[in-house]
């Protein structure tokens, strides 16, 4: 099965095209730092091609749920190269997921009770998730376009912080809404600087983001995250066509290791049929490097997406949330652990690193 094909990603070679999707955990220890259950659980996983890591913020401001890990102070340094020892040593590669939450957020995550900040001050429908609950979305600060630069910089250093936790490189995060996801939408962009209004302005951040973080750790070592038809986190755009098509087509100045891309509205996963939607499949074949899908697949849809060349990787979120082996799983065909939503986020090592093995169960 070409699922089981070892592929040349970069500078390293993967032993499978089975990618561990990024999932926020929300396990953190004090500080918002990676703790011992943090590198067991993700040790357990490296089995896959490759892992991505869940969201860490780039910042304090970047914080948009509680407990989860960050990249800008030394303790989260140290905590993450605690992940990436044990990973290594299990001869598993690993990616950090960079991440500034944006608009997602509420008061009582953000430094001195700041507003958190966004490209407009367009509020979200819906909750934040705080330490003392759920609690409406507050309208967001428009960022000034002279505080944006200090964004980039933000990743920049988020970048730098994750080569001296030795990743093996860096995601950035896109996607499913937040920061730079609502830099790109003309439902939550309605900037008139050079950050707003046309396609091209609406994707600079990415870019220069994008530019800055490659600038760190050089060819191949930096994938792009995006979804252009999720509408997770009150997102929309008139023509996500028109923009993502423009992102992608834009991503190929630089030499990423690959674009990774949310097939299915996260809303809604049962309508997902295993295979790239319209807009996706242009996306797919303008990127000229690897495109990692992802989407709620399962053995077979995985395979038949590689074999019609759709796509070179595939990530598995719940699957390998679930199912620490789900390599070894998938290879014998086995019986797959269901995965208990009760315990998806936040809590202890129950629902966290106590799933069991195929050799545990037998």
């Amino acid at each position: 099965m070409r699922l089981f094909s070892s592929y040349d990603l970069g500078p390293y070679k993967l032993k499978n095209r089975m990618v561990m999707a990024p999932m926020t955990r929300n396990r953190a220890g004090r500080g918002n730092s990676p703790q011992p259950m943090n590198a067991l659980y993700y040790a357990q996983r490296a089995g896959a091609g490759l892992i991505i890591t869940e969201a860490a913020q780039v910042s304090p401001q970047g914080l948009g749920y509680p407990d989860m890990p960050g990249i800008y102070s030394p303790e989260q340094i140290v905590g993450w190269r605690m992940v990436t020892d044990l990973v290594h040593s299990r001869e598993g590669l690993i990616f950090l997921q960079l991440f500034h939450c944006g608009r997602i957020s509420h008061p009582s995550l953000q430094p001195e009770g700041a507003q958190p900040v966004a490209p407009s001050a367009i509020k979200p429908e819906g909750e934040a998730m705080t330490y003392e609950g759920p609690s409406p979305f507050v309208t967001p600060r428009a960022l000034e376009t002279e505080e944006i630069s200090g964004i980039v910089d933000q990743f920049r250093q988020g970048a730098e912080n994750a080569l001296a936790a030795n990743f093996d490189g860096v995601e950035i995060h896109g996607a499913n809404g937040y920061l730079l996801d609502q830099f790109l939408r003309d439902g939550t962009n309605q900037r008139t600087d050079q950050y707003g209004g046309t396609i091209e302005n609406r994707a600079r951040f990415l870019f220069e983001v994008t530019k800055e973080v490659v600038n760190v750790l050089g060819q191949g070592r930096v994938g792009v995250h995006i979804s252009p038809g999720n509408p997770f986190n009150d997102i929309y755009d008139s023509n996500p066509e028109a923009i993502f098509s423009h992102v992608a087509e834009g991503l190929n100045r630089f030499p990423l290791a690959y674009l990774h891309v949310v097939e299915m509205d996260l809303a809604n996963p049962a309508d997902f049929c295993g295979a790239l939607n319209p807009i996706t499949k242009k996306l797919q074949k303008t990127f000229k490097g690897t495109y990692m899908t992802n989407g709620g697949y399962d053995r077979d849809r995985s395979e038949r997406v590689l074999e019609a060349s759709d796509a070179d990787l595939v990530s598995f979120g719940r699957l390998f949330l679930a199912n620490p082996d789900l390599p070894e799983r998938f290879k014998k065909n086995g019986p797959l652990n269901e995965p208990d939503l009760a315990t998806f986020y936040g809590g202890d090592e129950t629902g966290y690193t106590d799933y069991p093995s195929l050799n545990s169960e037998s």
